[in-house]
């Protein structure tokens, strides 16, 4: 039987009445250039705080089920940063598939891998389904898109509005564009895309001309909410009640620093602890902290974001086994019967 995600809402307010897309919320603007030059001189005089030597961060075997795992199983595996290979339903879903050196448009120059991928390239299993969230050079890797379009050249790529043709020109054969809120249903799985805070551009003259969201991915009698990049907003509630319960929500928990500039478009992880609160974690579901650990963003610490994940899971009072904090590469089984 296939699973039912429900009638859906149908607002249409991140459609910018001239052209594009856009946050919906109070207090969602994002910063504009002058920011940008602000933070470059607060840099300079202030400094960073220093990172780890990247040798703290353990990169670990796989252990996901080949070539698929059992219909009633539910796996995840951390490749870095958001790029996850999830096994539910019987079928492989992979998110965010960012395998290159660097997340940027120059091969010399931009943020560099830390990590190496916890699962290279050509050792996936088949793929059944590949989501991508939005543009940014950290999620859309256009060499990655196009190995992965060679290897596995029928899977479908599911994409929130205004990315199709690039995926296309990629080498992208079937591609489903899908607004908030929409769902589409490949055989064991229905795809939901649901409302983030963020935005979108590939270079200066693209902003918000194409869609961002998170995922809730539903097969068998599991479901997974991947929620993408996003800032804290108030849509959280709906999500879980339009489309929850959720067994796993993965959440991005870095790239926040300093605060004022980066609080409209990427939690911190005082504020994914309380959406997964938002998302019904209180009841039941595990949270998998993502986005950290694998490229050099913004200011702070690269090791700090998962000790202030664990320090604000332990002040909400939240069960220490349902909050997993992975290695790159490692492999969670969250329910097998």
């Amino acid at each position: 039987m296939k699973p039912q995600l429900g009638q859906l809402p149908r607002e249409a307010a991140h459609h910018d009445p001239q052209g594009g897309f856009r946050n919906p919320w109070p207090g969602s603007a994002l910063p504009r250039f002058p920011s940008l030059i602000r933070w470059g001189i607060e840099r300079r005089v202030r400094g960073i705080p220093p990172d780890p030597d990247p040798s703290v961060f353990a990169r670990v075997d796989p252990a996901f089920h080949p070539p698929r795992a059992p219909a009633d199983a539910l796996t995840v595996t951390w490749i870095g940063h958001a790029t996850a290979l999830i096994q539910i339903g019987g079928r492989n879903v992979l998110t965010d598939p960012m395998f290159g050196d660097r997340a940027s448009p120059l091969r010399f120059a931009g943020p560099r891998r830390w990590v190496a991928p916890g699962v290279a390239l050509d050792a996936l299993p088949p793929l059944d389904l590949i989501l991508l969230s939005h543009n940014h050079y950290d999620h859309l890797d256009t060499g990655s898109v196009r190995a992965l379009c060679r290897r596995f050249p029928s899977t479908p790529w599911v994409i929130p509005l205004g990315l199709g043709g690039g995926i296309a020109r990629t080498g992208g054969r079937e591609i489903r564009e899908i607004d908030w809120w929409d769902s589409v249903t490949f055989d064991a799985l229905t795809i939901a895309a649901t409302p983030a805070q963020h935005f979108s551009a590939r270079g200066p003259f693209d902003r918000n001309r194409s869609l961002w969201c998170g995922f809730v991915i539903a097969g068998g009698r599991h479901r997974v909410y991947f929620a993408g990049d996003t800032g804290y907003h108030p849509e959280f509630p709906r999500i879980a009640e339009q489309l929850g319960p959720f067994d796993l929500t993965l959440l991005p928990v870095g790239a926040y620093e300093p605060r004022w500039f980066m609080r409209p478009v990427h939690l911190n992880p005082e504020e994914a602890v309380q959406a997964f609160l938002d998302l019904g974690g209180r009841a039941r579901g595990m949270m998998m902290p993502i986005h950290w650990g694998t490229f050099k963003l913004t200011d702070e610490p690269m090791d700090e974001p998962p000790a202030r994940t664990m320090a604000a899971w332990e002040k909400a009072g939240l069960p220490a086994e349902r909050v997993w904090i992975p290695k790159h590469g490692e492999t969670r089984v969250l329910r097998e019967t």
